[in-house]
């Protein structure tokens, strides 16, 4: 069973959790799902989904709500890399609602999206609620933290059809709220199995002189260099644009991702990231959970966590599936190791003088066209290897999305090539094309 689909997603084997998720869908009517970051809990609720699926109805079948956009277009593209036949949607605020209605005309098996979005749609009749049949609250916990019990509530109502339940966490949920509809659900608890932190992770302090870390973190990010991925989490966003600023100064090429940032940016600052023109993102903790981002090298704490679980889940992007990775806390004169970290950290010395890094071999070339337009990668790497005169190893990840698309392109070669291309065509199109910004 899935034979097909664990082959298109290059999965060889399913792991306890996600066998014990496809068992208890077969029988349960309400699961509750609780696993750690980056443990497969997208593919765990997704094939079962599947399962259910008919392919002679009409209408949405299931629903997928998600605290950020950046994690439905991740379950989004995991779907869509199952090739499973079904049609699959993602909705979300700072997306065209046109272009989301047009869609939802030709109503798919998977809609995905984030709570206002979705009440959106259903209070506009965009999609008929009454065919859904399954919900899944991904990353519930989070949702009620950042605020959309109300919007998830009216949801939830509006779906009168509904006989399956499913609702994931990566943290151990105190009680379900009653709008929820979830009763007496199967429990499959995962977290307490699990260590706390990844086997392959060191725990590092940095201590800066005075109370301004700033100097401590810019000679951190000398000594690591820039060959490897690393994220620096801040609680807040003025911390995140204050590094930024001095990155910028530095010349050191870098990505910002926070809340406030608009939709457009935050795609391309993950876009960049993982075709590694930029190997460093300083971030909020928006970044800490449910983001597409491998291999992530080092995390650096410039602000201490708050809480366990958010340690825990910053430290989660790195050492993953094995990796070896390394979690640095940036302590201030005055500031000590929370009193959750229990293992005691390494000293980590910084040199007196400081080396600015190169920045990475890969830049990023922006191309006004996507999707919509009927462009797929194919096209965009024909263009390039024979207009643009790349050689293959001169060309990296590219990523097509609705209207635009991104490709990777060595760093020493993307002033020829936009000048070799200027003037061509896609698909018999004159596109815009340049340095992604």
């Amino acid at each position: 069973m899935f034979k097909k689909e664990l082959e298109n997603l290059k999965i060889a084997t399913l792991n306890p959790m996600q066998l014990a998720t496809i068992e208890a869908g077969k029988k349960a009517t309400d699961i509750v799902l609780l696993s750690p970051t980056g443990s497969g809990k997208t593919v765990a609720f997704l094939l079962p989904l599947l399962s259910s699926f008919q392919k002679d109805k009409a209408g949405v079948q299931a629903l997928i709500i998600v605290p950020s956009r950046e994690l439905g277009l991740q379950i989004e593209q995991v779907f869509k890399a199952m090739s499973t036949g079904f049609k699959v949607n993602c909705c979300y605020g700072g997306h065209s609602t046109r272009t989301e209605k047009n869609n939802l005309e030709h109503p798919p098996a998977l809609l995905i999206g984030t709570p206002g979005r979705l009440a959106f749609h259903i209070r506009n009749n965009s999609f008929d609620a009454n065919t859904v049949t399954t919900l899944v609250l991904d990353e519930f916990d989070k949702a009620l933290e950042f605020g959309f019990k109300d919007d998830m509530s009216f949801i939830i109502y509006q779906l009168k059809k509904l006989n399956k339940r499913i609702l994931t966490s990566a943290t151990n949920l105190v009680e379900i709220p009653e709008f929820t509809g979830v009763a007496n659900p199967v429990k499959l608890n995962y977290l307490n199995n699990s260590p706390t932190q990844p086997e392959g992770l060191k725990l590092k302090i940095v201590k800066a002189t005075g109370k301004d870390k700033l100097d401590a973190l810019f000679g951190l990010i000398c000594k690591l260099g820039n060959k490897k991925a690393t994220l620096v989490f801040c609680n807040h966003r003025d911390a995140v644009e204050r590094i930024s600023e001095l990155l910028k100064d530095k010349g050191l090429s870098h990505g910002i991702f926070h809340g406030k940032m608009e939709q457009e940016d935050r795609e391309r600052a993950l876009i960049k990231l993982r075709n590694g023109t930029n190997n460093i993102l300083i971030t909020t903790d928006l970044a800490s959970r449910g983001l597409d981002i491998p291999e992530i090298e080092n995390v650096i704490h410039y602000q201490l966590p708050h809480t366990e679980d958010v340690f825990v889940h910053r430290n989660g992007r790195t050492a993953r599936m094995n990796a070896k990775g390394t979690s640095y806390l940036l302590l201030s004169e005055g500031e000590y190791i929370p009193t959750f970290i229990k293992e005691k950290p390494m000293d980590e010395t910084l040199p007196e003088k400081n080396t600015i890094p190169e920045n990475t071999p890969w830049c990023t070339l922006y191309i006004a066209a996507g999707k919509k337009d009927k462009i797929n990668k194919m096209d965009i790497v024909g263009m390039l290897l024979q207009k643009g005169k790349l050689n293959k190893d001169e060309l990296g990840l590219i990523e097509v999305l609705d209207f635009t698309s991104y490709a990777a392109v060595s760093r020493k070669r993307i002033d020829s090539v936009l000048s070799l291309v200027k003037n061509e065509k896609i698909k018999n199109k004159k596109v815009k094309m340049g340095v992604s910004k």
